[in-house]
């Protein structure tokens, strides 16, 4: 049976998307689902990004390696100074596991939560708008959490981690109104627990409703739609990818 060509909606060819948090995670992940779909990547984190370069380009994708810190604004403004963006796919974050209760330097680690995880992708979002609105349009998408909807799945979540997912949601409904007028889309989904390196010590999957915690590349699928032409209809939503473990 001969093989097909990817649907114009959803192909990524000939477009240009920046991933951050592309080392590890749902970033990586991300990233080499963008890279079948034909994309060519900007991949970003303050982490080594060889094999994510390795594994993009083994799938056929020219990329661009961005390393650096999100929270120097300099490096972050950087980001959208070269060529035309289509969309931008904001996966870098943090969670913080230790008990809050127990953090003797809990004011510090509460504003790097906030720091990292709120005013990050507000400023990338809104560079991002810019940005797009000078060339046509494109596509956002963040990260946030079904901790952002229910305040955890477990009553080990941290307020801080919780707080700042919400934050975020808050973030993409603001964005879109500002945003979906001048032809650019801010969307986000809202994963439950998912196997990367932030979750590696947890051992909730037994309690959910699939018996499992997430893996990385079914967050990746959603994300890379929503950076389609695909999702040329949606702006201000929050998809819930999170195996039945949240429905409202």
């Amino acid at each position: 049976m001969a093989s097909r060509p990817i649907p114009a909606a959803i192909s990524m060819q000939d477009k240009r998307v920046l991933v951050t948090g592309a080392a590890s995670g749902i970033g990586r992940a991300t990233a080499l689902v963008l890279a079948e779909l034909g994309a060519e990547l900007v991949l970003s984190d303050r982490s080594d990004l060889t094999d994510t370069v390795d594994e993009a380009q083994a799938r056929g994708a020219i990329c661009t390696v961005a390393q650096g810190d999100l929270t120097d604004d300099a490096f972050l403004n950087s980001l959208f100074t070269g060529e035309r963006l289509h969309a931008v796919a904001h996966c870098a974050g943090i969670l913080i596991g230790r008990p809050w209760q127990d953090d003797t330097a809990w004011h510090e680690r509460f504003h790097r939560m906030m720091d990292v995880n709120v005013r990050v992708p507000l400023q990338i979002a809104h560079a991002a708008t810019e940005h797009m609105a000078a060339h046509g349009g494109g596509h956002i998408v963040l990260v946030g959490s079904v901790a952002g909807k229910t305040g955890g799945t477990s009553l080990s979540t941290p307020p801080d981690y919780s707080a700042s997912k919400g934050a975020v949601h808050a973030l993409v409904k603001w964005m879109s109104r500002n945003a979906v007028g001048r032809g650019v889309m801010v969307n986000a989904v809202a994963p439950g627990p998912v196997q990367t390196a932030m979750t590696r010590n947890s051992n909730m999957g037994p309690t959910l409703p699939l018996r499992r915690m997430g893996h990385a590349e079914e967050l990746a699928w959603p994300i890379a739609f929503l950076c389609s032409s695909a999702a040329s209809y949606m702006s201000g939503a929050i998809l819930d990818v999170n195996g039945g473990a949240f429905v409202g």
